[in-house]
């Protein structure tokens, strides 16, 4: 019953999404968007409105502001960004996508004809990289994501970055290997508020053998003040 609970409530999600749109108020160099789930990516212009389907890509020497109705993005050079994420999630929101990305990513396959949940969600443009010219295993293609999540964490989306973020991870584990790369998910879930899921990142985290001794002394320290703070 629990489940159902839940999947209903991404259906409810999913249907009633945001219709807030975006639009290109400045641009240089190389910018493309694509729209939905459709795979060419075409040129931008300034004064253009995207969607919340729509993802923007800025290419080498590329950069873009964008202007929605509560913020002002700059987007800079080799970025990859879904609309879908410049938002503000709740935290049972928060909670319930980090739920469905753990399961993703212990390797459960959502049959998503039994669950009539279309391929192309919203939620943080997850499937969207399946129509990429560069390829849904092209390590680019994870990387402009990534760099993507952590232009959402400098504008305050810390939701949205760790969730893209792990996405990114789980489909291209090289670059979650990385420790810049994972301490971006802590940090995002602890100023999400979520301390309790952010300490289990930072506790992961510690468990790396490839730490330097700085590193290592930084988490330590985190994972301490957030356990202190939890008493």
């Amino acid at each position: 019953m629990r489940f159902a609970v839940s999947i209903a409530a991404v259906l409810v999600w999913m249907s009633t999404a945001f219709g807030q749109e975006t639009v290109v108020k400045k641009m240089h160099g190389d910018v493309s968007v694509r729209h939905g789930v459709t795979e060419a990516w075409t040129s931008v212009s300034v004064g253009d409105v995207l969607k919340p389907d729509d993802t923007i890509k800025i290419g080498k020497k590329g950069s873009a502001t964008l202007i929605t109705a509560a913020k002002r993005l700059v987007l800079p050079a080799e970025v990859m960004v879904d609309m879908s994420d410049i938002r503000d999630l709740t935290q049972e929101e928060l909670m319930l996508k980090l739920t469905m990305e753990r399961v993703k990513a212990s390797s459960y396959k959502w049959k998503t004809e039994e669950l009539n949940i279309p391929n192309a969600t919203v939620v943080h443009g997850s499937s969207k990289e399946h129509s990429s010219p560069l390829g849904e295993n092209d390590l680019e293609t994870g990387t402009l994501q990534l760099n993507g999540a952590k232009v959402l964490y400098s504008n305050g989306f810390y939701s949205t970055c760790a969730l893209k973020a792990l996405d990114v991870f789980r489909r291209f584990p090289p670059l979650g290997v990385k420790f810049d790369n994972r301490l971006i998910v802590a940090q995002s879930l602890e100023k999400a508020n979520l301390r309790g899921e952010a300490l289990s990142e930072y506790v992961l985290l510690s468990k790396s053998e490839k730490l330097t001794p700085d590193q290592s002394d930084r988490v330590r320290t985190k994972i301490s003040q957030l356990r202190r703070q939890s008493e």
